[in-house]
């Protein structure tokens, strides 16, 4: 197999609704609670009330950025302590933004549309505060950092492809530093929304499971901090994990739904498998998209079943709700943080197995041995991109 060289992954932050940081959302994981409510921050006329996963922490930053930036704001504040690195030290290097949104990237202002619309002259602040917004360009002027930058909308795989490309920006030798993440907030348009596609579970999420009816939305954020071999060692830091591949394929079948084979599935797991030089056997667990919705699990469970037969695997969107933009760079950041623990939590909601799925997912705590784990995603769009971690130095 051929392979590529891995990147080390320095420093990471998350939030969302799990926690106001890495550790916490981790504590919340393997204690298994998960807590999704109606959304308090905005109304719907639905006569349902759709539980979500809201991200009660405090933001850093003010009212000139959206939720979205602030989301990211955090994360990349957490990352970048975690990786001990100061504006000081990030001075002088080629330090690039790679985020992925999709909720970040819409200008959701109902009410400068409604003055708009009925022949008002709304003032311009809303669309003011929404250019300034994009979370990469936030982050990137917070700290300074005038290497690239790039936000990447690509549905609910634009945190996983946001991780890819920054992996692939260290190779070339773009960058020596890139924080690759993710970030979304929840909002009215979007929960609305998916509630009309009739995709949304009325009762907490259940992935792969028998009863599955759909998802939960969530918000929250991630960061990833990669460095280049020749910095990591300058600064003697240690690496917690290694992006060791990258796939990235579209089925080219539908809007919304999956093919119904995983087409594009397959060729972006094999592409990740061949950049990392993995066989199968050598995965010790898959953090799955698991979006508890019918078309999704059903799908992937059978990608599953025949490209990593017998390898662990489980959602963690039952924990976080479905953070749309900001879900592959959450569960990169937990996979890693699991690979590092020897241990995966439970799949929350999963209770009763489904006769038309060929794999379950695992229903408690479960020890993990292995040097390799994957993290997948399955986007609107077909789009279909899969990360593969190599755990790091102890």
């Amino acid at each position: 197999m051929s392979s590529v060289v891995p990147v080390a992954v320095t420093g990471m932050g998350c939030l969302c609704a799990a926690g106001a940081d890495l550790p916490s959302c981790l504590e919340t994981l393997f204690r298994g609670e998960r807590h999704p409510q109606p959304p308090t921050r905005f109304g719907s006329g639905h006569p349902v009330r759709y539980p979500v996963f809201e991200v009660a922490a405090r933001l850093p930053g003010d009212d000139r950025f959206s939720r979205t930036a602030r989301l990211a704001l955090a994360a990349a504040r957490e990352a970048l302590a975690a990786a001990a690195l100061s504006p000081a030290e990030l001075a002088g290097k080629r330090v690039g933004v790679c985020f992925g949104t999709t909720v970040g990237s819409a200008m959701n202002n109902e009410e400068f549309y409604r003055q708009f619309r009925d022949g008002e002259h709304p003032e311009m602040d809303a669309i003011e505060r929404f250019l300034g917004s994009n979370p990469a360009s936030v982050v990137a002027r917070e700290y300074g950092l005038a290497g690239p930058c790039q936000t990447v909308v690509n549905a609910c795989s634009s945190g996983t492809d946001a991780v890819g490309i920054a992996a692939a920006w260290i190779r070339s030798g773009i960058c020596d530093i890139v924080l690759a993440g993710g970030a979304d907030e929840l909002c009215r348009v979007t929960y609305n929304g998916f509630i009309s596609l009739m995709i949304t579970d009325d009762t907490p999420v259940k992935p792969f499971d028998r009863r599955r009816k759909g998802l939960n939305l969530g918000e929250g954020a991630a960061v990833l901090v990669l460095e280049s071999e020749e910095v990591r060692h300058q600064r003697s830091r240690p690496a917690r994990a290694f992006v060791a591949g990258y796939g990235s394929a579209c089925d080219a079948h539908h809007l919304t739904a999956p093919h119904p084979e995983g087409t594009g599935l397959k060729r972006a797991l094999a592409e990740a498998l061949t950049q990392s030089g993995t066989s199968p056997a050598e995965i010790a667990f898959v953090n799955a998209h698991g979006t508890g919705t019918p078309d999704n699990d059903r799908v992937e469970s059978r990608v599953l079943a025949a490209v990593l037969p017998g390898v662990p695997f489980l959602s963690t969107k039952g924990y976080t709700g479905h953070t749309l933009g900001a879900a592959g760079a959450i569960e990169a950041a937990f996979t890693v943080a699991c690979l590092e623990r020897g241990e995966v939590p439970a799949n929350a909601g999963f209770a009763e197995a489904d006769p038309e799925l060929p794999v379950t997912p695992v229903r408690e705590a479960t020890a993990v041995s292995g040097r390799l784990a994957l993290s997948q995603s399955l986007a609107f769009g077909g789009n279909n991109a899969v990360v593969v971690f190599e755990r790091g130095e102890p």
